[in-house]
């Protein structure tokens, strides 16, 4: 256990959000999530999505400070992580971004950049940024353009998509009321422009593991 521990750290944080969750949560609002996981699985959003072998579509996006980046240009200096994040509202989120920013010197001493991308505002992704301290680049992807080429968005039953209204405002953070998310994916991409691991899953709440992202560039 203390191996697992020492090398899966943002698993073992995301679990200790699900238990407290199933704790506190009532009972209404624990249905209705599983009910939204349960719909991402029906419509097969992990199964539809660009896979392992597939080749990474180019894209150019807006970082938090509006500078435009472009996929191919970023893989003339060595492989891509691309991870999707739902935003800086989501909790499980936050947890990711922070340890894929400590992993980040291991990434870049295995010559690979990490590319993450959220369909808040730009104003909203500097926040995020701002607020986890990131030293990559956090893009803007509204209304999911970018998600839908690599066939990763889903849309919220409407029951989810009330609470998060309701709570937060989605709709402030993502600049339109369509209550679409992505999958909280997060690929690697050669050179050579084909992916070379994915990791998609449609419970929001497990995320690819920095670690086994390492092992995957060595």
């Amino acid at each position: 256990m203390e191996t697992k521990n020492k090398i899966r750290p943002l698993e073992n944080e995301l679990n200790e959000k699900k238990t407290a969750f199933e704790h506190t949560a009532s009972a209404d609002k624990k249905k209705k999530y599983a009910e939204g996981i349960a719909s991402v699985v029906h419509n097969e959003i992990t199964q539809k999505a660009l896979q392992v072998g597939d080749t990474a579509i180019n894209f150019t996006l807006p970082n938090a400070v509006g500078e435009k980046i472009t996929l191919y240009d970023e893989l003339k200096n060595g492989p891509v992580i691309l991870m999707w994040y739902r935003g800086g509202w989501c909790p499980y989120c936050n947890m990711q971004l922070h340890y894929m920013q400590e992993a980040l010197p291991e990434f870049k001493k295995l010559g690979a950049s990490l590319l993450a991308i959220t369909p808040e505002t730009p104003d909203n992704s500097i926040s995020t940024k701002e607020k986890n301290n990131l030293e990559f680049e956090v893009l803007s992807d509204l209304d999911n353009k970018v998600g839908y080429q690599y066939k990763v968005v889903f849309k919220l039953t409407e029951d989810v998509k009330e609470i998060y209204e309701n709570g937060f405002g989605l709709s402030n953070f993502n600049g339109n009321d369509k209550g679409e998310l992505p999958l909280a994916a997060t690929y690697i991409i050669g050179q050579d422009k084909i992916i070379q691991y994915a990791f998609l899953d449609a419970d929001y709440r497990n995320r690819a593991e920095p670690q086994d992202v390492l092992e995957h560039l060595k």
